[in-house]
Formats: structure tokens, C-alpha cells, sequence
């Protein structure tokens, strides 16, 4: 028989690189009073897509390279519900050739543990290829700013 590992606490404000104030609508609350688990995944791509646009990583069009989402996941730890205010913590865990992992962290109010932590896993792609290519010098040096030793 196993044992279940213990879990593990919720990460802290200190521990995430930047920040992106998110506002919770009336529409994202389920019917038990808090933000829906699924609608927790928009806020993660919100958080990392903010980032990639504002450094000129993610373009709509004649970009050579594109970014695909090959993994995620989430752990919830408190609830959170309109109309409270929230704020996104973003970290890189690891870079590599091709890929890149954030952490997201999901604060309420001025907590200072997470109530949600996930994380998502981007592949460089080539747009004429369609298959995983090292990313340009400038997306590392912008994703370079979010790295944390693990």
C-alpha cells in the first residue's frame, strides 16, 4: 500500500519575478460561490501572454517562430471569488532549447501565499515547419528576466 506525499504549502509573493493585476468578473464565480477551477487556466495564459506581447514575443502575424502550449497544470489552495482582487506572480523554472515552464501564482487581496499555483509549458515552433525550433536570442533574453534557480 502507498502513502499520499504531504502537500505541498502554497508558494509566496517573493518567490515569483513579476506581476500583473487581474480582475475577477461576476460570470467567473460557479454556483458555489467562488472562481470556477477551469477559469483559473485563462488567468494563467492572461499572466504569460501579457508578458510575451509586451516583450514582442507573441505577434499575430510574419513571425518565423510561434509558441504552443504543451502541458499545464494547477493546484488550489484557498478560494477566491468576485469581487475580490487579485494579482498574477510569473516565473520561469526552466529554459531550455525549445521550451520554457512558468510558474503562475494566483494571490488574493495582499496575501502573501498563493491561493493557486500553476504552471504551463510553452515549445517554440517553427511557423514553416510546424515543429519545435530553438527560440530567437531576444525571446530568451526577455524570459532570461523571469528564470529563478530552482
Amino acid at each position: 500500500m502507498s502513502t499520499i506525499p504531504p502537500r505541498p504549502a502554497p508558494g509566496l509573493r517573493a518567490d515569483y519575478r513579476r506581476f500583473l493585476p487581474l480582475t475577477l468578473r461576476w460570470m467567473d464565480n460557479d454556483v458555489f460561490g467562488h472562481v470556477n477551477n477551469a477559469h483559473y487556466y485563462s488567468l494563467f495564459d492572461t499572466a504569460v501572454c501579457e508578458f510575451l506581447v509586451g516583450r514582442g514575443i507573441l505577434t499575430w502575424r510574419g513571425s518565423d517562430h510561434y509558441m504552443v502550449v504543451a502541458e499545464s497544470g494547477c493546484r488550489y489552495h484557498s478560494e477566491v471569488a468576485f469581487p475580490d482582487q487579485i494579482t498574477a506572480g510569473l516565473r520561469v523554472m526552466r529554459l531550455g532549447t525549445s521550451s520554457v515552464r512558468y510558474d503562475i501564482g494566483v494571490f488574493r487581496e495582499e496575501d502573501p501565499a498563493a491561493s493557486a499555483e500553476g504552471f504551463m509549458v510553452h515549445v517554440c515552433v517553427s511557423a514553416h515547419t510546424r515543429r519545435p525550433a530553438p527560440m530567437p536570442a531576444h525571446w530568451r533574453d526577455a524570459l532570461e528576466t523571469l528564470l529563478v534557480e530552482a
